[in-house]
């Protein structure tokens, strides 16, 4: 007979509950793992002395943060939109216009989304010594909010911002206050969230927003995140292999692996003939690196692990 576990939380505030199932909103469809995968990745987890974790999207849908490959949930499925790319960003003042007044819409809303219990049970891995690095292709600050400290983001965050001119790094909060003092009369009403934390607008709608430039040098202002056809800094690639080197098992958790900055870690440790496993839902193009492959919501099947 096939056994599952099926997901069952502490009693809460219905305030509490409701929340939380809200958030479900962006995760897809799946069922409840079935006891043998969790026991075997409860094995893996124990066995490892020095866990490397690699965290995407996946994990951060079950704080309400949509992404953008899940089925019939992601941005891709419920949209033709498409996420802002580098050379766009850089090149057109038009186009960072539009996409900074869609994000001054959409922070408020982002910007206070919290850690889900995927995120605090990783946290506690780490203080117990378990999880030796976490490297998280998220840009929402979710795993420093939960308090991790030995943490790589890969593609940057978006609660800061970076000047190309001079480089000078802000807080996205204080730009959050220039943008309403430039714009005390504007507003728009917002459509559907994006992954990045901003909203669709319509182009009528931001073509008198106000975007400031570097209070030091004049220069553009951009969120410190990987913009889609950018790369990742060579020091930071370097940083991870190095500590992927230190680790002894490959864990990922809500990730797709589908963009090759973080695919490159699972052919790295490949190579080194370390175990893999991977939780998700869907394939992922890692598959068949893993030695075990365990299907559903990340919060779900951590919090199994820890009450086998």
């Amino acid at each position: 007979m096939r056994l599952l576990w099926r997901f069952v939380l502490p009693a809460t505030p219905r305030r509490t509950y409701s929340a939380y199932r809200s958030a479900l909103s962006f995760v897809p469809a799946c069922s409840p793992a079935d006891t043998a995968s969790l026991e075997q990745l409860q094995d893996f987890v124990n066995r490892a002395a020095r866990l490397f974790v690699i965290t995407g999207a996946g994990l951060s849908t079950e704080s309400g943060i949509p992404d953008y490959r899940s089925e019939g949930v992601g941005l891709y499925a419920r949209t033709d939109r498409r996420p802002m790319q580098h050379v766009e960003f850089v090149r057109s003042a038009k186009s960072r216009q539009r996409y900074w007044a869609r994000n001054f819409v959409g922070w408020p809303q982002f910007s206070h989304h919290q850690p889900n219990f995927a995120h605090r049970a990783l946290r506690g891995w780490e203080s117990r010594g378990k999880l030796h690095w976490l490297v998280t292709q998220n840009v929402d600050a979710l795993h420093s909010k939960a308090g991790h400290s030995r943490l790589t983001e890969l593609h940057g965050c978006s609660h800061r911002v970076v000047c190309l001119g001079c480089g000078d790094i802000t807080l996205r909060e204080e730009l959050q206050r220039r943008f309403t003092t430039l714009n005390p009369s504007w507003s728009a009403q917002a459509g559907a969230v994006a992954p990045d934390g901003d909203v669709f607008l319509e182009d009528e709608q931001v073509l008198h927003f106000r975007v400031p430039s570097c209070k030091d040098c004049g220069g553009i202002l951009k969120p410190d995140v990987t913009f889609f056809g950018d790369t990742v800094n060579k020091k930071t690639v370097t940083f991870v292999h190095d500590r992927l080197s230190e680790s002894d098992a490959v864990m990922v958790v809500g990730s797709s692996l589908q963009v090759y900055s973080g695919y490159r870690f699972l052919l790295a440790a490949s190579d080194r003939k370390m175990p893999i496993a991977i939780v998700n839902i869907g394939p992922t193009r890692a598959d068949h690196l893993a030695e075990l492959r365990v299907s559903g919501r990340c919060g779900e099947v951590l919090w199994a692990i820890q009450h086998l």
